[in-house]
């Protein structure tokens, strides 16, 4: 096994740390003060061609492999978890959905502007009775004629008032339970759709967060993706993504935890030497370390995973659950570090204790991932083959037939 990163990767990861050091780390912090989502960042990344990264040429992405995305998401987090966030929303959560899942006609129309970052794309799962319990849902869509009519409402989702794309999902059929569920495509200036904001919230304040309203929102029927029924089989896999790309950022926090404090104990001295010289000091210096190192590992097998082509909903739940709570306890460990100042936004760990709570909960809580885990050991869980997957790394061209 080759852990070493190539050239390609370590000049993304140098491209993305200066572009974190020079557009977000001098700002972040009045953003984060203001509650304001800077959306000139998503233009910024796509002129980058970061909102495509691993999406095929053919589709208006960069065409590099699945963990340069996780690369993309690690220092991007490092600067603020916002940006991050809505990277793995619009990448992770929806174009790649729409990569695994849509119809040639759908990929033209809805993945390949949001590859070229023309567009952006959010993803709308959760409902305010139906966060983690997904068949609680209560959004339903209606065929009639050429069209479904869609009513009802989600919470917590990212970029609500950003994006022009989203994957909604909704029940076709309530009888069939999770085979009633159904994923479509909608777009923000049909009639009927309407966002608002979420203010208030303990972290990622610099991010855009909030609920979606749908009154009789007309989906023509080409928007359907997949076939009806399929919906809550296209939602894990796309959460598949998703945690790939949260325990990424993850990273990120650990990593800006790491040299936050390793600055501030070669500045702080106490008893007469560098706070860093404390042993106990040193422990939680050791343990962010550990943590950084082992959360990458992490990630980048699921990422290999992916490249090959493979299932990896095991080996990604673990990344998620793992890298989360390490990033939790260094954010943590470095506020105290950094003693009455670290409870002050003078110094920016402050802001990752914040912002490392809600990737524990999201996308699947510490809780669930560790049901997940055990399931699997004890043989109650078994992944089953899906219809459709990722393609593999290097992509192959597809070609159209002509006729």
């Amino acid at each position: 096994m080759d852990f070493s990163l190539t050239e390609e990767q370590e000049l993304l990861r140098k491209t993305v740390r200066q572009f974190v050091d020079k557009e977000i780390n001098p700002y972040i912090r009045e953003w984060d003060e203001k509650q304001h989502f800077e959306s000139s960042i998503l233009t910024h990344l796509a002129d980058l061609g970061l909102m495509g990264v691993c999406i095929p040429e053919q589709y208006g992405g960069s065409g590099m492999d699945y963990n340069a995305l996780a690369i993309v998401c690690e220092e991007l987090e490092r600067g603020d978890t916002a940006f991050r966030t809505a990277v793995s929303v619009h990448t992770g959560l929806n174009s790649m959905t729409l990569l695994q899942w849509g119809n040639e006609e759908q990929k033209q129309k809805y993945l390949t502007p949001q590859a070229r970052g023309e567009k952006v794309g959010a993803f709308g799962l959760t409902e305010p009775n139906a966060g983690s319990d997904v068949a609680a849902m209560q959004t339903a869509a209606v065929r009639e004629g050429d069209y479904y009519i869609l009513n009802g409402s989600k919470t917590w989702i990212s970029l609500c008032d950003v994006a022009d794309h989203f994957l909604v999902f909704a029940y076709t059929d309530k009888s069939k339970k999770h085979h009633g569920i159904s994923a479509f495509i909608v777009e923000r200036k049909w009639e009927g759709f309407s966002s608002k904001a979420i203010k208030g919230k303990l972290g990622i304040r610099a991010g855009n967060t909030g609920e979606l309203f749908f009154d009789n929102v007309r989906i023509p029927k080409e928007n359907l993706l997949g076939q009806e029924g399929e919906g809550f089989k296209i939602a894990m896999s796309a959460l598949d993504n998703g945690r790939f790309t949260v325990a990424a950022g993850a990273c990120g926090t650990i990593m800006a935890s790491l040299e936050a404090s390793l600055k501030y104990c070669h500045e702080r001295s106490t008893f007469g030497k560098e706070i860093g010289k404390h042993q106990l000091v040193q422990q939680m210096i050791a343990k962010m370390e550990a943590g950084l190192q082992q959360s990458r590992l992490l990630v980048f097998r699921a990422g290999w995973l992916k490249n090959q082509g493979k299932r990896n909903t095991r080996e990604t739940s673990l990344a998620k659950w793992q890298a989360c709570d390490y990033a939790w306890e260094a954010a943590n460990d470095a506020v105290q570090i950094h003693g009455a100042y670290g409870f002050s936004n003078e110094y920016p760990v402050e802001r990752y204790l914040r912002n490392a709570k809600a990737p524990v909960i999201y996308e699947g809580t510490r809780e669930i991932h560790t049901v997940m885990q055990a399931e699997y050991v004890l043989g109650y869980r078994e992944d089953k083959p899906l219809s459709n997957t990722l393609p593999a790394w290097p992509f192959e061209v597809v070609k159209e037939t002509v006729k």
